[in-house]
C-alpha cells in the first residue's frame, strides 16, 4: 500500500471509556493507545468519558482496542447514548457520596483527636498516646475504603507507564499512615493520620463537585435528544404501532395534532409546523407538501397528518448533530494540550523531587521524622488536579452555555480561535437574507386596474415552484380583497424552466410571465427600462397578456430580522466585517447598505475559490458564515466556520458550529461565549500552574505541615472547578 493509500484509509471512531477517575486516567489511556501500530491520533475527553481515535480501520476497531484498555483496568464500549451518560454520572455521584460519607464520618473523629493532641488539651503524654492510637483507628475506614479509588487509579496509571496525580495521592496517604505508625511505635503522639484523612476527604469533595459540573455539561446534549416513543405507521393501508427505533426509511407514519415529530421526513400534505423547540422561531411555519421536516418540531394541525420517513433513529439530523458535537468535544485545543503537557511532567517531577528531598534533608541535618514529613508534603502539594481540570471543565461549560443560547458547537476547540477573532466574513443569500423574495414595487401599463392585474398574476404563477413565483403569489393574495376575485381556472400550462411560462385561462385568454429576455423572445413589445437606480439590485418579472406587456414586478431577497443589529454589534466590537457573495454587485451593495456595511466591505460575483482566497487575505483568525454548497470551501478555509439554521448538509458538515435559531445573532452570542470561556481557561491554567510551581518551591526550602499542604492542594482544585462552574451557571452578558 502506498503512502497516499495509507492516508486515505484512515478511520476515526468514537467510544465511551468507563472506569476513569481523573484526568490522569485519560492521559494514561492516551499514552498507551498512541503506542499501538496503526494509530494516528488519540484524544480522551475526561469530562464526557469519550475516546476519539483515528488510524487504520483495523487499529481503531473496538475489539482490538478493548483488549488493550482492559489490561489497564478500564472498559471500552460503543459510544453511549446521552441518557446512559447521565445514568453513569448519577452512579458515579452515588459512589462518591457513599465514600465521602464514610470519609467524613470517621475522618471527623480522626481530626478531633488530632486537634486535642495539637492543642495540648490532654492531661498527660500517656493519654495523648492513647488518643493518637484512637485517631489511627478511626482513619482506617477512610484509608481502606474511601481512598480505594485513588489507589486503583494510581495503579492503572503506573501500568500505563504514565504516573499521574493519583500516584502522588496514594503515596501521600500511605506515606502519612506509614510515618504515623512509625511514630506510634516509637511512643510519639505527633501523628499524621489527619493528613491522610483530609487528603482523601477533600479530594472526594472536589471529585463530587466536578462530577456535578460534568453532569450539567451533558445538559447541552439533552436538547438534541428525543424520548423513546411508539409510532403509528401505515403498512399496506393498515395501521400499526411500533417503537420509534424500528421505523425504517420509506415508511409512512401518522402525526397527531400537537405531537412532537420523532423522525425526519417529508410531508404528504401541507401543514403548520411549530419549529420552536428545534430552531427557536416564535411563530409556526407553513410547510408545503414534499417539504422536509426534522425531528424535534411539533405538528399543529387539527387532523392527523401522514409523513414519509427519510431518516430513522440514529440517522436523524439531531442524531448526527449530537454525535458530531461529542466527536469534536473529545478533541483538544491548544490550551488543553498545553495543560496536558504540564500535568504529564509535573507528576514524575514531583516523585523525583520527593525522593531527593529525603536524602537532602538528612544531609542538612534534619531528623528522620522531619525529613519524611517534608518528602510527604512534596507529594501532597504537587498533585496536578487543578492543572488537569483547568481547560476541559471550562470547555465543557462553554459548550453548554453556547447550546443554551442556540448555538450547537461541534468543535469546542474552536472556542480558542473564536476568542481571538479579528475578522468576520458573511455569505449573502440564505445567511444575511432569509432566502424569500418579496415584491418591493410594480409598474403597469396605462389603464390597468390593480384588481385585474392581481387576478391575472395569481392565475399565471399558480402551481409554479419557482421561488419568485411563490413571492408573486404571496403578494397577489395579500393585495386582493377576500371573496371578490375568485381564482381563474387554468386549462393549459407551457413552461420554460428558469425562464418563464405561458398559461391559458378557462376563458381562452393566454398569459405570459417570466424574465424580460424570455418575453422579448416571445415577441412581446416591452417598455423602456426604469431609470431609477434604486431598482438595479432587484429581480424583475414581467407579465403580459394578449394585448402585450401588462406589468413589471421588482422583487428582492430581504435581510434577516437581526442582520443590521448583529453586523453593527460586530463592527462596534472592533472586528473587520465583510460580505462575500456570488451575486451581482447591485444586489450585494443594496443589502450591504441595509445591514450597515460600506460598499468597500461588500464583495460581489465571487466564485467559491475566490471567496476562499479573499478569506486568506483578511486579518486572522477569521470566521466565515455560509449556508450553501458553494460555501464549503470558505468554511474550511476560515479558522472557524459557522452554518446558519437553513444551511445545506454540506455546509453543516464543514462548519465548526451551527446556529439553531433564525438569523445571525447566534454569531455574536458565540463570540461572546468564546471570549468568556477562554478567559476562564487562561485563569484556571495560570493559577493552577502558578500554585504548583510556587508550592513545590516552598515545600522544598521550608517545612510545611502536610495538613497545610493538603488544604492548599484541595483549595487549588476546588477553585478551578468552581471557576468553570461559574461559566456554566452564569447568565451571558452582551460583551462576553
Amino acid at each position: 500500500m502506498s503512502v497516499s493509500d495509507t492516508l486515505n484509509a484512515q478511520d476515526e471512531q468514537l467510544y465511551t471509556l468507563h472506569g476513569m477517575w481523573c484526568t490522569s486516567c485519560a492521559l494514561a489511556v492516551e499514552g498507551s493507545l498512541k503506542r499501538l501500530e496503526g494509530v494516528r491520533e488519540v484524544s480522551v475527553h475526561y469530562p464526557s468519558a469519550t475516546l476519539c481515535i483515528s488510524g487504520t480501520p483495523s487499529a481503531t476497531q473496538l475489539t482490538n482496542l478493548a483488549q488493550n484498555i482492559k489490561r489497564l483496568g478500564y472498559r471500552l464500549t460503543e459510544l453511549e447514548p446521552v441518557a446512559d451518560a447521565h445514568a453513569r454520572l448519577e452512579e458515579e455521584s452515588r459512589y462518591l457520596t457513599l465514600r465521602l460519607m464514610v470519609g467524613s464520618l470517621f475522618g471527623m473523629w480522626t481530626m478531633l483527636a488530632s486537634i486535642l493532641i495539637y492543642a495540648g488539651a490532654l492531661p498527660s503524654e500517656q493519654v495523648e498516646l492513647v488518643v493518637a492510637w484512637v485517631s489511627g483507628a478511626f482513619s482506617l475506614p477512610v484509608v481502606l475504603f474511601a481512598g480505594v479509588p485513588f489507589y486503583r487509579a494510581g495503579w492503572r496509571t503506573l501500568l500505563a507507564k504514565r504516573p499521574g496525580m493519583d500516584v502522588l495521592v496514594s503515596l501521600g496517604v500511605l506515606g502519612a499512615v506509614f510515618v504515623s505508625v512509625g511514630l506510634l511505635w516509637r511512643g510519639s503522639a505527633e501523628v499524621y493520620f489527619d493528613t491522610a484523612v483530609m487528603l482523601i476527604v477533600l479530594l472526594l469533595v472536589g471529585r463530587l463537585v466536578e462530577t456535578l459540573c460534568r453532569h450539567r455539561g451533558l445538559k447541552a446534549l439533552d436538547t438534541l435528544s428525543l424520548p423513546e416513543v411508539n409510532i403509528t405507521v401505515w403498512q399496506d393501508d393498515n395501521r400499526a404501532t411500533i417503537p420509534v427505533g424500528e421505523v425504517a426509511v420509506g415508511m409512512r407514519i401518522e402525526l397527531t395534532p400537537g405531537e412532537i415529530v420523532a423522525l425526519d421526513g417529508t410531508l404528504v400534505a401541507p401543514a403548520w409546523i411549530d419549529t420552536a423547540s428545534l430552531t427557536g422561531e416564535s411563530l409556526p411555519r407553513y410547510f408545503n407538501a414534499g417539504q422536509a421536516v426534522y425531528a424535534g418540531c411539533r405538528y399543529l394541525g387539527a387532523t392527523p397528518l401522514v409523513m414519509q420517513v427519510s431518516a430513522g433513529v440514529g440517522q436523524r439530523r439531531l442524531d448526527r448533530l449530537c454525535e458530531e458535537m461529542r466527536r469534536y468535544q473529545a478533541k483538544k485545543g491548544e490550551l488543553q494540550k498545553l495543560a496536558d503537557r504540564f500535568a504529564a511532567w509535573l507528576s514524575p517531577a514531583a516523585l523525583v523531587l520527593a525522593l531527593l528531598t529525603l536524602p537532602m534533608a538528612l544531609l542538612l541535618g534534619v531528623g528522620w521524622e522531619d525529613a519524611f514529613v517534608r518528602a510527604l508534603s512534596v507529594l501532597v502539594v504537587a498533585c496536578p488536579c487543578a492543572v488537569g481540570l483547568a481547560v476541559p471543565l471550562a470547555s465543557l461549560a462553554g459548550s453548554g452555555q453556547a447550546m443554551q443560547q442556540g448555538v450547537a458547537l461541534r468543535d469546542p476547540s474552536a472556542l480558542e480561535s473564536l476568542a481571538r477573532l479579528r475578522s468576520v466574513a458573511l455569505d449573502k443569500t440564505g445567511t444575511l437574507t432569509n432566502g424569500r423574495h418579496s415584491v418591493l414595487h410594480w409598474q403597469g401599463r396605462d389603464g390597468v386596474e390593480q384588481s385585474d392585474l392581481q387576478r391575472k398574476l395569481s392565475a399565471a404563477v399558480a402551481g409554479s415552484e419557482h421561488p419568485l413565483a411563490q413571492a408573486l403569489v404571496g403578494w397577489s393574495r395579500s393585495q386582493r380583497s377576500s371573496g371578490h376575485h375568485p381564482n381563474e381556472h387554468v386549462l393549459e400550462v407551457n413552461e420554460a424552466p428558469g425562464e418563464g411560462r405561458r398559461v391559458q385561462l378557462s376563458g381562452g385568454e393566454w398569459l405570459s410571465v417570466g424574465s424580460e429576455a424570455w418575453l422579448a423572445r416571445q415577441g412581446v413589445a416591452l417598455p423602456e427600462a426604469m431609470d431609477d437606480a434604486v431598482f438595479a439590485f432587484t429581480s424583475q418579472v414581467m407579465l403580459a397578456d394578449e394585448a402585450g406587456w401588462l406589468a413589471t414586478f421588482y422583487l428582492a431577497d430581504q435581510p434577516v430580522s437581526d442582520a443590521a443589529v448583529s453586523v453593527n454589534n460586530l463592527i462596534n466590537s472592533g472586528y473587520v466585517v465583510a460580505m462575500v457573495s456570488g451575486d451581482r454587485q447591485g444586489a450585494v451593495s443594496w443589502l450591504g447598505e441595509q445591514v450597515g456595511l460600506s460598499r468597500e466591505a461588500c464583495y460581489a460575483q465571487r466564485s467559491p475559490e475566490a471567496k476562499a482566497r479573499l478569506l486568506q487575505g483578511l486579518p486572522s483568525p477569521t470566521l466565515y458564515v455560509g449556508d450553501g454548497l458553494n460555501d464549503t470551501l470558505s468554511l474550511a478555509a476560515a479558522d472557524v466556520g459557522v452554518a446558519p439554521l437553513s444551511a445545506s448538509e454540506a455546509a453543516r458538515q464543514g462548519a465548526a458550529a451551527q446556529l439553531l435559531t433564525p438569523g445571525i445573532g447566534g454569531v455574536v452570542t458565540l463570540i461572546s461565549v468564546a471570549k468568556r470561556t477562554r478567559r476562564i481557561m487562561v485563569q484556571n491554567l495560570f493559577f493552577s500552574a502558578l500554585y504548583n510551581t510556587l508550592a513545590l518551591g516552598l515545600v522544598v526550602i521550608m517545612a510545611i505541615p502536610p495538613l497545610i499542604a493538603v488544604l492548599a492542594m484541595a483549595a487549588s482544585s476546588l477553585t478551578v472547578t468552581l471557576n468553570a462552574a461559574r461559566l456554566a451557571w452564569a447568565e451571558l452578558d452582551d460583551n462576553g
